[in-house]
């Protein structure tokens, strides 16, 4: 895809069901075949990306295509093609362990119940440490251009401002303040705290409980001198998200409400500075009249008698209405992309038709590559 050249993190961001997955992946496979080192990194937990891949399964390790699964597509890949699909619980894990200053510090925050909660449940935790990841990733050097396939979300800032969120819930000001006789009590003395001192923690603790004070208190302090790394790496995270080194692909189809909501993406992004690089517009209808042919009830019933095929049960009939109803739908397809295309000029804007099957193969995920690799 040209307007992605040079980039070396690619965001496909969009809302669910529209073909994000299977556009990352299509991605990544288009440019290994240019002879790049290429990664795809999904959070998709429905295996449809391993599968398409030849692979049994995905872990949150960067796996090899085998040359033989692209042999087999008929594919003559010049680079190298890598998958691995994020493991939220996991990939937290290893973030403590990796930037903790002890092993004894990490062990202190696996074990809290708060954490446990925290590093599967929170509002932007996936969204965070997928960021974390593409960073990793990125300053590993080990790849020329990393994809990935954002979470399904409605709402672009979940995704932009995941980091922000974070880092409230780990280095909160007000919480310090309130939890303050706790944290100064210290592990040995929070072992001895058989109920929270002071009037603003009674009033809470009868709300949110004993226990749940002392691990939000033991959570915390399990946490302290590693929140200045969580915020370096935040600001790094933005700085790559709106450097020219990363290119946002928006994915939606020709449904006006996912078209819709494109539109809010494309505006959140510019809102945070961000420039949209390209939009691909999935699954979208094909006339089926564009090549000529039979096009009205009495050529039909010529061609299935030139074919030697008799009409039988009104066949001629209803071919002649699905041809309508197809053309009727290709048309709004029209209209929408024409619409989208009108309201974003000057971002680059592909389609890829409506296939005869899923995909679920690397000659599938090919096949939508060459669509997105045209001007």
């Amino acid at each position: 895809m040209k307007p992605l050249e040079g980039r070396k993190i690619v965001c496909c961001v969009g809302s669910g069901g529209v073909g994000k997955t299977t556009t990352a992946a299509a991605l990544a496979l288009s440019a290994a075949m240019e002879g790049k080192r290429a990664l795809v990194l999904t959070i998709d937990p429905a295996r449809r990306l391993a599968n398409s891949l030849g692979l049994k399964a995905l872990g949150n390790a960067e796996t090899l295509i085998d040359p033989s699964h692209l042999a087999e597509a008929k594919l003559t890949v010049r680079g190298e093609m890598w998958a691995m699909m994020l493991n939220l619980k996991r990939s937290w894990d290893e973030l403590v362990r990796r930037n903790a200053r002890t092993a004894e510090q990490a062990q202190a925050i696996l074990d809290n119940k708060l954490y446990q909660t925290l590093s599967t449940a929170m509002a932007g935790s996936l969204e965070y440490i997928a960021m974390e990841k593409v960073l990793e990733l990125y300053s590993s050097g080990r790849f020329d251009v990393v994809v990935l396939d954002t979470p399904p979300t409605s709402n672009a800032l979940d995704f932009l401002h995941a980091p922000d969120r974070v880092l409230d819930v780990l280095d909160n000001n007000a919480m310090r303040i309130v939890l303050g006789p706790m944290l100064k009590a210290g592990r040995f003395g929070l072992r001895l705290l058989a109920a929270p001192s002071g009037l603003v923690l009674r009033t809470l603790a009868r709300f949110t409980g004993s226990d749940f004070l002392r691990d939000l208190a033991a959570f915390m302090m399990a946490f302290e001198g590693m929140y200045e790394g969580f915020k370096e790496r935040a600001a790094n995270v933005k700085a790559l998200l709106s450097s020219p080194q990363t290119g946002f692909v928006l994915v939606t189809s020709p449904n006006p409400l996912t078209t819709q909501e494109a539109l809010f993406f494309h505006r959140a992004l510019e809102r945070d500075g961000i420039r949209t690089a390209a939009v691909v517009v999935n699954r979208v209808q094909r006339d089926p009249r564009r090549h000529g042919g039979p096009d009205n009830l009495a050529a039909l019933r010529e061609a299935l008698q030139l074919a030697q095929i008799k009409d039988e049960n009104r066949l001629a009939e209803r071919l002649c209405e699905t041809l309508t109803e197809q053309a009727i739908l290709a048309d709004l397809d029209r209209r929408e992309v024409e619409r989208l295309r009108d309201t974003l000029r000057g971002v680059p804007l592909f389609t890829v038709p409506r296939l005869r099957k899923d995909v679920h193969d690397l000659a599938g995920l090919w096949q939508i590559g060459e669509y997105l690799g045209g001007e």
